[in-house]
C-alpha cells in the first residue's frame, strides 16, 4: 500500500512540475512571437503550432476539454494549433484503490464502504476530472459513483492559466476574432464542472424537462452517496452509440430523431443546453434486441440562456427562412454582436446558414452530404476565418460560444449515424408557437422545482 501512495503522491507532485515547465515553454514560444511581430519577421506557423502542442501535451487534463471546444470555433486557434491539439487526449492516469478509499473516506466518512452492498474497485470510466466506479445499493439497485480527481481545482486554475496565455499568444498573432469574451465564458463553464452539487441540480433540471419523453434516459442523483465531489446516481446499461452505425437506416434515424429532441427541446422550451455532445456522453439501451433511446449522461457542463438569446436563435432561424435581413440583423445584435457593417453581417452569414442550412428546406436529407464528422464545419470555419482577417476583429459574445459548440457536436453525431431526416419539420415542432416569456416563465418553474441553487451561468 505504501509503495501505490507513492506512485499517487508522485503523479501529482509531476503534475505541479508539469504546471511549472509549461508555463516556461509557451511564456518562451510567446516572447518569440511578439519579437517576431515587432520586427515584421515571418514565423512557421505549423513549428509554433508543434511547439505549443508539445508544451501543453504534459497536462493530459482539463485543458484538453477545452481543446476540443476550440476546435470548432471559426479562428479561435489558427487550423495549425487546433491539428496538433486534437491529437492530444485526455488520458489522466486512473487513481488506484488505495487512493479511491482515502478519497471516499474524505467524502463519505470512515465508514463508507458499509453504505454499499458492493463497490467496484477498478474504475469502470476515466475522464479528465474524475473516475466512475460501479457500484450496488443495499437495496439492489446497481449505482455510478463519479469520483473526482484530488485537488483539480488547482489544476483546472493552472489549465486556464495557460488557456489564457495561448489566447494571448493568437492575439498577438493579428486574430480575426477577439477572443476575451471566450474566455471568460469557457473559464466559466470549466469551473462549473468541479462543482458536483451543481451537476446533480442540472440532472435534476433535465429529468423534469425531459420526463414526457420515453425515448430518453436521465440517470437519479442518490442524494446521500454524494457530495460536492462524488456524485452517485442509478447506472443506465447502454451500448456505445458507435455500434449502431451499421443498423438499418430507420433504427439510425430513430436515434438521430431522439438526439435531437434530447438538445432542441430543452433549449427551444427551457433555454438550456447540453454543452458537450461528446460521443462518450451518449449510450443506447435496447428494449427486445432493438434501440429504443438513449441514456444522456454527463451534465456538468450545462448552460442556462436567457430567454432574450433564445429569441434570437428562432429569429435568425426565422430571418434567414424568410430572408428578412432586419430580423436576421436584429437576432445578431440581441447576441450581443455589436457596431454591425454589411460587410460582417455578410460573413456572419456563412457561419449562421451553414448552422442552419438543414433547417431551411422541407425535405428529407443528411445533414451535410459527403462530409467526414471530422470535416464537419472546417470548410465554413475557414471561409469565415478568410473574410474575417479581410474585415477587422470582431468579439464573439459570450453566450454564443456553446450554443456554437453543441451545434457542432451535435451535426458530427448525426454524420456519424448516417441519418436521413427532415429537419425542418423536427425543428419547426420544436419552435410552433415559440413565445420568449413562455420559455422565462418554464425556465423559472423548471428551475423553482427542484430547487436551483446557484445562479443560472456564472458569468
Amino acid at each position: 500500500m505504501a509503495g501505490e501512495k507513492d506512485r499517487e503522491a508522485n503523479r501529482l507532485t509531476g503534475r505541479v512540475g508539469r504546471y511549472a515547465k509549461v508555463g516556461t515553454s509557451v511564456g518562451g514560444i510567446a516572447a518569440k512571437l511578439a519579437g517576431a511581430r515587432l520586427f515584421g519577421i515571418d514565423l512557421d506557423s505549423e513549428k509554433n503550432a508543434a511547439e505549443i502542442a508539445a508544451a501543453l501535451g504534459g497536462l493530459k487534463g482539463p485543458l484538453m476539454k477545452v481543446a476540443q471546444l476550440l476546435s470548432t470555433i471559426p479562428d479561435v486557434l489558427p487550423p495549425e494549433y487546433t491539428t496538433e491539439l486534437a491529437k492530444l487526449q485526455a488520458n489522466a492516469p486512473p487513481m488506484g484503490w488505495a487512493f479511491v478509499k482515502r478519497r471516499m473516506r474524505s467524502e463519505l466518512g470512515a465508514d463508507w464502504q458499509s453504505r454499499f452492498k458492493d463497490f467496484g474497485k477498478e474504475p469502470a470510466a476515466a475522464a479528465s476530472l474524475g473516475q466512475v466506479h460501479r457500484a450496488v445499493a443495499h437495496d439492489g439497485r446497481e449505482l455510478a459513483c463519479k469520483l473526482q480527481y484530488p485537488d483539480m481545482a488547482s489544476a483546472v486554475e493552472a489549465d486556464l492559466k495557460q488557456l489564457q496565455m495561448l489566447f494571448s499568444i493568437h492575439r498577438r498573432m493579428q486574430a480575426a476574432i477577439d477572443t476575451r469574451e471566450i474566455s471568460k465564458e469557457i473559464s466559466a463553464r470549466v469551473r462549473e464542472e468541479l462543482d458536483y452539487v451543481r451537476e446533480a441540480a442540472h440532472m435534476a433540471v433535465y429529468r423534469a424537462m425531459l420526463a414526457d419523453n420515453d425515448r430518453i434516459r436521465v440517470p437519479e442523483v442518490v442524494d446521500e452517496l454524494s457530495t460536492g465531489r462524488l456524485l452517485t446516481m442509478n447506472w443506465l446499461e447502454g451500448a456505445p452509440l458507435l455500434e449502431f452505425k451499421e443498423h438499418s437506416l430507420e433504427e439510425r434515424n430513430l436515434l438521430a430523431t431522439t438526439m435531437f429532441q434530447a438538445w432542441w427541446h430543452p433549449f427551444s422550451h427551457y433555454g438550456l443546453i447540453h454543452g458537450d455532445p461528446h460521443l462518450g456522453n451518449y449510450t443506447v439501451f435496447q428494449e427486445d434486441g432493438k434501440p429504443a433511446g438513449i441514456n444522456l449522461l454527463d451534465y456538468g457542463c450545462i448552460r442556462i440562456f436567457p430567454e432574450s438569446f433564445v429569441e434570437g436563435v428562432v429569429d435568425l432561424y426565422l430571418g434567414l427562412l424568410e430572408e428578412d435581413e432586419a430580423r436576421v440583423v436584429s437576432a445578431y445584435e440581441r447576441w450581443g454582436f455589436k457596431d454591425l457593417k454589411r460587410e460582417m453581417i455578410d460573413v456572419l452569414n456563412i457561419w449562421a446558414r451553414f448552422i442552419y442550412g438543414p433547417l431551411l428546406t422541407d425535405r428529407v436529407r443528411s445533414i451535410a452530404d459527403g462530409v467526414s464528422p471530422a470535416e464537419y464545419g472546417r470548410k465554413e470555419a475557414f471561409r469565415v476565418h478568410s473574410a474575417l482577417k479581410e474585415l477587422g476583429r470582431v468579439t464573439v459574445p459570450q453566450e454564443f460560444v456553446f450554443m456554437d459548440r453543441a451545434a457542432i457536436g451535435l451535426g458530427g453525431v448525426f454524420l456519424h449515424l448516417r441519418a436521413e431526416l427532415n429537419f425542418f419539420r423536427l425543428f419547426n415542432e420544436q419552435i410552433e408557437d415559440f413565445s420568449a416569456k413562455t420559455v422565462a416563465e418554464r425556465q423559472r418553474k423548471v428551475l423553482a422545482s427542484v430547487g436551483f441553487p446557484f445562479e443560472k451561468s456564472a458569468a
